[in-house]
């Protein structure tokens, strides 16, 4: 049975997935460019990427966080780093305008080049171990179904928004330096900010306990 703090988490994990996934950064980049390079199949290989390379990430930042679960001092600490990363996202969001991509014909390899990248990347190492896997926890409390559905929502948001670009550049290739992609990168910006808060909120509430 789907709770209303089932919802919430399911909400918040669309949200981050979306966040991530239309935000610039190296695998966007990539999709980008083999999109154009190639075709948009080479841009959904690149998009499918963190379904196989964040698996290790998540296990090993699960292991470390249920280690240190039990300690306030830890969890507040790690409450305001996750804080401080969101804020940076927020930062790094809201200052965007438009994505440009230089072009070089190469041959494909989307694949290996999207486990690369996302490996090298090291985003989503301090997404997991500083927000994604303490609201996983969280969730968790509630219910495994609530866990479930926080990550079905996070990566069909984080796949689904990388493979609509991927459809849009395929048919607009100025779609990245539009008005609409612009206010919506400063629309995702205010409420990481605002979920930034939040984490800084649980930090010092953490810490008083």
């Amino acid at each position: 049975m789907i709770t209303a703090s089932s919802f919430t988490f399911l909400t918040m994990g669309a949200f981050f997935g979306l966040t991530a996934g239309i935000s610039p950064g190296p695998l966007l980049t990539l999709v980008i460019t083999e999109t154009l390079q190639h075709n948009k199949t080479e841009g959904i290989k690149i998009a499918v990427a963190p379904l196989i390379t964040d698996l290790p990430i998540i296990i090993t930042t699960f292991f470390i966080f249920s280690k240190f679960s039990h300690f306030n001092i830890v969890l507040g600490v790690i409450s305001f780093l996750g804080g401080i990363f969101i804020a940076y996202l927020g930062y790094e969001t809201i200052k965007t305008k438009g994505l440009d991509v230089k072009i070089q014909k190469l041959k494909p390899e989307s694949l290996k080049k999207g486990i690369t990248a996302n490996f090298l990347n090291p985003h989503p190492y301090l997404f997991w171990l500083t927000v994604g896997t303490p609201i996983a926890f969280k969730a968790y409390g509630i219910s495994l179904v609530t866990a479930i559905l926080y990550f079905l929502s996070f990566y069909a948001l984080l796949i689904g928004s990388k493979i609509c670009i991927v459809l849009i550049v395929d048919k607009s290739k100025t779609f990245l330096k539009t008005r609409v992609y612009n206010w919506t990168m400063r629309i995702l910006a205010i409420a990481l900010f605002i979920f930034a808060a939040f984490f800084f909120y649980d930090g010092i509430r953490i810490l008083k306990n």
